[in-house]
């Protein structure tokens, strides 16, 4: 992401000093082009084998254990955390896309539950019906501050949303960027090693409510999972609402 809005340095908490490197602002314009993507990439990765998405998941695990020396490194530096505390976090984070890959290669999740339909039910027939979890489509979600690992670009949420067939556009937060940026590339060499299309993920980091804003407003956004305040979950949640098409938004 070029720096259309601007750049930031993340700040030490034990100096209150900025240090190297720069890390780019986006605005609109970048938002937009990660929706685009997003929804381009959504049909051919919703319908991939589920050993592929199973394996794309474990890269992704591979990766956070392989840089997690350095993951916790930085974010040390910019959370003031012990750096054992966040090789944990690091370690929590590739468990949770393991476990995810697990149920990926089970495919229970794919089961329809059929509830046939009885026609001679009195007063009124019973119509057939079906259920079946599908994928919703990009989903936006917003990374945490306090958990700058296993709630943040490769949290939880993340996991999920990449293990139910969802592309997703992470907006990192701005406490700890040089973590964010480490797990973005590792998401990001995942999806190029798995042979996927690029807008299966991206990252986006931006200045005040702005990136946000237009996340949630996106058209091509179909879903949101928030981790922060209730005032600006809800925030959120009501901004959501008020679209032409209400999407979900879901707190953690």
């Amino acid at each position: 992401m070029g720096a259309a809005a601007g750049t930031m340095q993340a700040l030490n908490p034990a100096t209150n000093l900025s240090f190297a490197p720069d890390f780019a602002f986006g605005g609109i314009d970048e938002v937009d082009r990660a929706a685009q993507l997003a929804d381009e990439a959504f049909d051919s990765y919703n319908n991939t084998s589920l050993a592929v998405r199973a394996g794309f998941l474990e890269r992704i695990a591979e990766g956070l254990d392989a840089n997690a020396p350095a993951l916790a490194q930085r974010a040390a530096l910019e959370t003031g955390l012990p750096a054992a505390q966040l090789e944990a976090e690091a370690a929590k984070a590739a468990i949770q896309f393991r476990q995810f890959a697990a149920v990926v290669r089970q495919g229970r999740f794919r089961a329809a539950t059929i509830d046939p339909a009885q026609p001679e039910r009195q007063p009124r027939p019973r119509m057939d019906h079906r259920m079946q979890k599908i994928g919703l489509g990009p989903i936006a979600i917003f990374g945490a501050s306090n958990f700058p690992i296993s709630y943040s670009v490769a949290g939880g949420d993340t996991a999920s949303a990449l293990a139910a067939g969802c592309p997703v556009i992470l907006k990192a937060h701005n406490a700890h960027p040089g973590a964010s940026e480490i797990m973005g590339r590792i998401i990001q060499q995942a999806v190029k090693d798995a042979g996927l299309h690029e807008g299966v993920f991206s990252l986006l980091r931006g200045d005040g409510n702005t990136i946000g804003e237009a996340l949630v407003d996106h058209p091509l956004i179909k879903g949101v999972t928030f981790t922060g305040s209730e005032a600006g979950g809800m925030a959120l949640y009501r901004r959501a609402q008020q679209r032409p098409d209400p999407i979900p938004v879901s707190p953690r």
